[in-house]
């Protein structure tokens, strides 16, 4: 923003200086000319503080549109590696495990329930005396399919792994792996995309602004992700008006 205050401020005092120029030094008979061609000099200025001022709103109501585009792709990516750790204890190495997972796994729906047995150990020790003990019994109601449970009748994630916008034919980089911790060995995943690939067609120069972006408010780095293959986390790097990122 000081940017284009400074270039509307040098295009103004460009212009006083011209008009006082061409009325303190230039012969009567050139100054229809010359004023002719000092206001193409004008509407030219002009047009270009316009667009210094335009290309960014429109540069970032374009990002805005296809950054929610893409974050509803990680979120599903995200919700289906996580219902993958919860079935089978881990993240899903490749999209090709992860759709195969969707497609027939399922969720064990299950009750438990606190009684009281027979602690035999006991009883015996105390000369027949019955002795209860605490006992928790799980009880499987019934099985649900994965894919219901996620996506309802939507066939959407068989597209998730595909970037939606920007670049055409460019699909998501995923990984996925462990970190030791204290001897322990917890799953990690990460999807992203690069912002370059999402906003393959806009102005290269406000690209690489954007991918300089540090803000609460923003997306920080020089991609869209989730989760993350160096931390113990599987939020993404959006801020909450673009949607759930834990």
């Amino acid at each position: 923003m000081l940017t284009i205050i400074l270039i509307v401020v040098a295009v103004i005092l460009l212009t006083i200086g011209l008009v006082w120029l061409v009325d303190k030094f230039i012969p009567s008979k050139f100054k229809p000319v010359l004023i002719v061609l000092l206001w193409v000099l004008i509407g030219f200025l002009g047009y270009q503080t316009f667009m210094s001022v335009y290309k960014p709103i429109q540069f970032n109501k374009e990002k805005d549109k296809r950054y929610a585009q893409v974050i509803e792709r990680l979120i599903d990516i995200r919700d289906a590696q996580l219902a993958h750790r919860q079935v089978t204890g881990v993240f899903a190495p490749n999209f090709d495990n992860l759709l195969k997972f969707i497609d027939s796994a399922k969720y064990t729906i299950t009750q438990r329930r606190d009684t009281l047995v027979l602690d035999v150990a006991m009883t015996k020790r105390y000369g027949g005396v019955e002795t209860m003990k605490d006992s928790t019994i799980i009880d499987t109601l019934n099985f649900v399919p994965v894919k219901d449970s996620l996506f309802g009748n939507s066939t959407r994630y068989k597209d998730m792994m595909n970037v939606p916008v920007g670049k055409e034919g460019v699909k998501f980089e995923m990984n996925a792996g462990f970190l030791e911790t204290d001897d322990v060995k917890i799953p990690v995943f990460e999807a992203f995309v690069k912002k370059a690939v999402v906003l393959d067609d806009q102005d290269r120069d406000l690209i690489l602004q954007e991918n300089e972006v540090i803000s609460v408010d923003a997306v920080n780095g020089d991609a869209i992700r989730v989760g993350s293959m160096t931390e113990v986390k599987t939020n993404g790097n959006w801020p909450k008006t673009y949607g759930a990122n834990e």
